[in-house]
């Protein structure tokens, strides 16, 4: 049987498409924070560092590649001036004291008690700057730690491992305990730095490590996420293969803000994905061992709508499996006055409605929301465990025009933030990237649209701060 020879057309076609994928998964945009090595930067398999001490001191060297690998290369002048990699330019975190992408400690004479404060993916200890000091003016010594792979470049995500930042936390905990003479020790983690808090916690309880912590404080805790971060895995892979090293990236995005990354690592959503399912797992085995004593004590603040993890997972894969009666669960509302158009999704509070259906809670629910359909003032509406009956306080706060609901990212940030809050310092001077109204046609920004509506600070932090300082507080 004569074989048909394939048309020079569809061959030419086929290169044609084979060619522009190939061009589209290469190196094309990204740029030297997304190619930097960090031979300095820690790992779990950094057998000469032993000491928090010398986790502080490759700080410094990886912060000295940094500026080598990355600042070197990066242009400066007009064109620059909110480019974080620019060397002085508004972005770049080095100009400002201290630079938050560093770990810090603040220090106290006579510490009532230890907090170390675990930042999230992408994110540096500027994150956990504001609860810290507030901590800290309450007498506790307070330690933000830089987790391993961030407060650098995007780069440092490509192979970051969980145990990297578990070995780390560790490292922290234990340096911590010493300079407080062995007394309490209290967690507070931000949504990754939630799960690592959840995870040591577990090892300590289980004898592995110590301290155990006296309690736990998770904002925003990432404890289930999307089951498409699964995949994740083979799109890294993938971009491991000569010119295919797009695939490394899940996003690519301008990087202008001085603490956090914009650019996402495929890695990182591989590593949310196996941290989370790791923990998740760790805590079911427990609660069926030592049902008494999951956990510490656990204080949760959640908003109930949140684009970066799963709501239900706080609830199934955290507090309903916890010993009754120790924990609570502070849940931010969305704006029940500003929800009665069309243009919502439907059941926007999905896990507020949840709750209010599941009452009797093995946990305190601390209800944060509106007075009324008709009113954008708050409310605290508090269920302790077990009960039914709810307890209503009015916060002498309201939900700002415009502003429905809370997000993954707005939990830890005070409205008179520098860089993110409800206004730019009095000042005027610097970068802010808080919360602005920027109409006018698509594609004109180099910030994408949605970058800009998503709130990037706390209408009702002080609920959050003094809850938190009551939590930490000798019992």
């Amino acid at each position: 049987m004569k074989r048909r020879r394939p048309c020079p057309i569809a061959v030419r076609c086929l290169l044609c498409a084979l060619s522009l994928l190939l061009q589209a998964c290469g190196e094309s945009g990204t740029e030297p924070w997304h190619r930097a090595e960090f031979a300095a930067e820690f790992t779990a398999d950094s057998t000469d560092v032993e000491s928090f001490e010398a986790y502080r001191s490759l700080e410094d060297d990886v912060f000295a590649e940094l500026t080598e690998e990355v600042y070197a290369k990066v242009d400066t002048g007009p064109g620059f001036e909110f480019a974080r990699f620019s060397a002085g330019s508004a972005a770049d975190p080095r100009s400002r004291a201290p630079d938050w992408n560093r770990s810090f400690e603040l220090a106290s004479s006579a510490p009532a008690s230890g907090v170390l404060l675990l930042h999230g993916l992408t994110d540096s200890p500027y994150s956990l700057r504001a609860i810290g000091q507030a901590l800290h003016a309450a007498g506790h010594q307070v330690l933000g730690l830089r987790l391993p792979g961030h407060g650098t470049a995007p780069s440092a995500l490509l192979d970051l491992r969980p145990e990297d930042m578990a070995a780390a936390v560790r490292l922290a905990a234990s340096y911590l305990s010493s300079q407080v003479g062995g007394g309490p020790l209290h967690i507070v983690g931000y949504s990754t730095g939630a799960t690592l808090a959840v995870d040591y916690a577990l090892d300590a309880l289980g004898g592995k490590i110590s301290p155990v912590p006296t309690s736990l404080v998770l904002i925003s805790p990432a404890v289930g996420v999307s089951p498409a971060a699964a995949l994740a895995v083979w799109k890294r892979r993938a971009g491991r293969v000569p010119g295919l090293g797009r695939l490394a990236w899940l996003q690519i995005q301008p990087e202008f803000d001085p603490y956090k990354y914009n650019s996402f690592a495929t890695n990182g959503a591989d590593l949310v994905h196996r941290l989370t399912r790791r923990v998740a797992n760790r805590v079911a085995v427990r609660a069926k061992s030592n049902p008494d004593e999951v956990l510490p004590p656990t204080l949760v603040f959640k908003s109930t709508v949140d684009a970066t993890v799963s709501t239900d997972a706080v609830v199934d894969q955290l507090l309903g499996r916890l010993a009754p009666s120790r924990h609570q669960l502070v849940l931010f509302d969305i704006n029940r006055e500003a929800v009665t158009s069309d243009l919502l999704v439907a059941d926007p509070g999905h896990l507020t409605v949840r709750l209010l259906e599941e009452m009797p809670l093995p946990f305190g629910l601390a209800l944060v929301t509106n007075e009324s359909s008709r009113s954008r003032a708050v409310v605290l509406r508090r269920t302790p465990a077990l009960g039914v009956e709810a307890t209503s306080t009015p916060l002498g706060l309201a939900w700002p025009r415009g502003v429905i609901s809370l997000s993954h990212v707005a939990l830890p940030f005070p409205p008179d933030d520098p860089l993110y809050g409800a206004e730019p310092p009095a000042t005027g001077e610097g970068l802010f990237l808080g919360q602005m109204a920027v109409k006018g046609e698509r594609g004109l920004l180099r910030i994408p649209a949605d970058w800009l509506m998503r709130l990037r600070h706390n209408p009702f932090y002080e609920l959050l701060e003094q809850r938190t300082l009551e939590w930490v507080a000798p019992r």
